[in-house]
């Protein structure tokens, strides 16, 4: 593999990181996965596809062989959903990745999309310091079916929040500029509240480096109903169950 291609795997790991999770459900799996999937690729040489979707459809090939997915959708279809919405790809790039043609990934992404409407309804806790950008959120979080458990604009108010309501979910902005962090009012509920998390972030690439404690669910800022819907789809239903 020249160093040109070696390069463009390297630049396509955060991206390949955020999939891996979501499909997975899990930092720790999603990594794993990520990293089983870079070696396969770097040990064949040169991929007919461009690395970013190289690794896509690796990671899915990976999965495959490691887990089985709980009653809802198949693991084309999850991926579909993963691809076109949170990765932001074209149907003809997710259709690529996952080696299949466009006629049957559009057919297969309908039926996804159709799933989603079934979709466990939960109560969401959303964290974020904009009132107006909290207010769109809510409504988007509305619209998916759900219930609002409470919106925090600080950190101090997350922590009162999620004790007082116990939510399904956390829907938490990462940076609350003078209220506190998000990550950190999360990693506070967390010791008292199990619950999914999805992070929502401008700069996922900067969540998104391999390293401990970080999000299993990001979604970039702004976001589309459609990504907000699929990363809830995931984190309520846990994705996966290992084999």
């Amino acid at each position: 593999m020249t160093d040109t291609a070696r390069q463009e795997l390297i630049a396509a790991l955060p991206y390949a990181r955020r999939f891996a999770r979501a499909l997975a459900g899990d930092q720790a799996q999603g990594d794993r996965l990520v990293a089983s999937a870079l070696k396969d690729l770097l040990a064949e040489g040169e991929a007919d596809l461009p690395a970013r979707l190289a690794l896509y459809g690796k990671l899915v090939q990976e999965f495959s062989h490691k887990s089985a997915l709980q009653a809802g959708m198949t693991l084309t279809q999850r991926a579909l959903l993963l691809l076109t919405s949170l990765e932001e790809q074209s149907l003809a790039s997710a259709a690529r990745a996952l080696s299949i043609s466009e006629e049957d990934a559009a057919s297969e992404l309908g039926i996804a999309r159709q799933a989603l409407q079934g979709i466990a309804q939960t109560s969401v806790l959303i964290i974020e310091d904009e009132p107006i950008i909290a207010m769109d959120i809510q409504d988007l979080v509305e619209r998916c079916g759900h219930k609002i458990a409470g919106v925090a604009h600080t950190e101090a108010d997350a922590v009162k929040l999620a004790v007082e309501t116990k939510p399904g979910l956390i829907l938490a902005d990462i940076n609350l500029g003078g209220g506190g962090d998000g990550m950190h009012a999360v990693g506070r509920i967390l010791k008292t509240h199990e619950t999914p998390v999805i992070f929502v972030t401008a700069y996922p690439e900067r969540l998104l480096t391999g390293e401990a404690h970080e999000p299993s669910f990001v979604i970039t800022k702004p976001f589309e109903p459609l990504a907000l819907a699929v990363a809830t789809y995931q984190a309520v239903t846990g994705g996966v169950e290992p084999v």
